[in-house]
């Protein structure tokens, strides 16, 4: 008896739901740990916390999740247009019947060899001492000039120059515009701190850029930069990014701030506070002094050295005055730059209230009002002018208007028609007449001709 081609009593049936359990659990085996080097594209963050975006090459692309736990731990956001390195395993999505990659880490494609250049360059600066602490010269302590490179638009810069017209104000800022980032940024921050270096104007020098991420530092991670810092004449303050980003110019620099606003106020004390530490240090000299006064009068009285006594009252006096000429030289001084700085005060003020809408409204408030006066006078004047003109005319023409006749007992007649009447033919009999005389007027019918 000849075999059936086929043997259908022998054949693997399985449901859709089975099916699709051996497929996730043959991913499972073989695709529990890769990593896959693609382009994000589409990235959507769901109302649960998920993002759901797609990796791509050039000839395929797979469909990607990154569950809210994963992401929480995710030092790299997602982003659109990003080459990266995800690592994750493959999973089967039952309700769509679809394949996708679980994510459980990222980190964008260049830059494990970007830490490992950062690493390697530390190494290198730290051997041949750049960044020793013998090596940092300390900050001024009220620097008059201040020298800034940084890009000059942006929140930095203006967070900088506010920090430092509050903490002290009257100082001279001169920013140097350099790119902070991408390509030239290294040769114009280079530039400007050689500016600050060669010029001799900046009694200290702010290195400043805000946040970012390893690639977007990596200006101030450059040997070049790093060198132009070591060599500068004046002592440079690193300010880059936040307080956890650590790049080669914060390790060369000779002071390294965790924000830029917080660079400016580690350059500027406050007024109060440099007030506040000139006063306390008069009274120090002043207790020193008092202290080695009446322990030299106590010695000089148990050896009984009159002369010495009045010798040395004499050069403690002169002393004394030298240090009130000191004193009042330094009051004088504190005075004239407080009087200075209340004289800009007053000139912003006045330019502020020169420039305020509300001024510039009321003086052509002003300049209205006059001008409707005036106007309403010349009117006047023409209008009394007119009238002195209009009253003789008006009199001469009452004395000759026909009406005046009435008053002496004459009529004006007019017939039916309303023509005056000259002649009896004008008024046939029988017909009706009107008499205008001085009080009114009469009315009439003709019974004679």
């Amino acid at each position: 008896m000849q075999q059936p081609l086929f043997d259908f009593s022998k054949r693997n049936t399985y449901t859709v739901s089975e099916l699709a359990e051996s497929i996730r659990a043959c991913f499972a085996g073989e695709f529990s740990n890769v990593w896959v080097a693609g382009e994000i594209s589409g990235t959507k963050l769901a109302p649960s916390g998920h993002v759901y975006f797609t990796l791509k090459d050039q000839a395929a692309q797979i469909q990607c999740v990154c569950y809210r736990t994963a992401l929480r731990l995710l030092k790299f956001k997602p982003r659109d247009g990003v080459q990266v390195l995800a690592r994750g395993r493959l999973d089967f999505y039952d309700a769509r019947g679809a394949t996708q990659f679980l994510v459980e880490a990222i980190e964008p494609q260049g830059y494990g060899a970007l830490q490992l250049a950062y690493d390697q360059l530390k190494k290198k600066l730290a051997e041949e001492g750049l960044f020793s602490a013998e090596r940092k010269r300390p900050l001024p302590v009220l620097p008059e000039r201040i020298g800034i490179v940084t890009s000059p638009s942006g929140a930095v810069i203006r967070d900088m120059l506010h920090v430092l017209e509050r903490r002290f104000p009257g100082r001279h800022v001169r920013v140097y515009p350099a790119l902070v980032q991408g390509e030239g940024s290294i040769e114009q921050v280079i530039r400007g701190i050689q500016y600050f270096s060669a010029s001799g104007w900046a009694e200290v020098v702010i290195v400043a850029r805000g946040g970012g991420s390893l690639e977007d530092l990596w200006t101030f991670n450059e040997e070049a930069v790093a060198r132009a810092i070591s060599a500068c004449s004046v002592p440079v303050i690193s300010a880059i990014g936040h307080e956890t980003d650590f790049t080669i110019a914060d390790f060369v620099a000779d002071f390294r701030a965790p924000t830029p606003s917080a660079a400016a106020e580690v350059v500027l004390p406050t007024l109060q506070s440099t007030l506040e530490r000139f006063a306390g240090a008069e009274n120090r000299l002043l207790q020193g002094l008092r202290w080695r006064l009446s322990a030299a009068g106590r010695k000089i009285e148990q050896l009984g050295l009159e002369r010495a006594r009045g010798a040395l009252h004499r050069s403690i006096n002169r002393r004394l005055q030298v240090l009130d000429d000191g004193e009042y030289r330094m009051r004088e001084v504190l005075r004239r730059r407080l009087d200075s700085d209340r004289r800009r005060l007053v000139d912003l003020e006045n330019c502020v209230q020169s420039l305020d809408v509300r001024v510039r409204f009321a003086k052509a408030h002003r300049r209205l009002d006059s001008a409707d006066a005036a106007l309403r006078r010349l009117v006047r004047a023409r209008i009394d002018a007119a009238v002195s003109k209009v009253e003789p005319l008006r009199a001469h023409l009452t004395q000759l208007s026909p009406l005046k006749i009435l008053d002496r007992g004459y009529a004006i007649v007019t017939n039916e028609s309303g023509g005056i009447v000259k002649s009896a033919e004008d008024a046939p009999v029988g017909s009706g007449i009107r008499a205008r005389v001085a009080g009114g007027t009469l009315a009439a019918r003709v019974t004679e001709g």
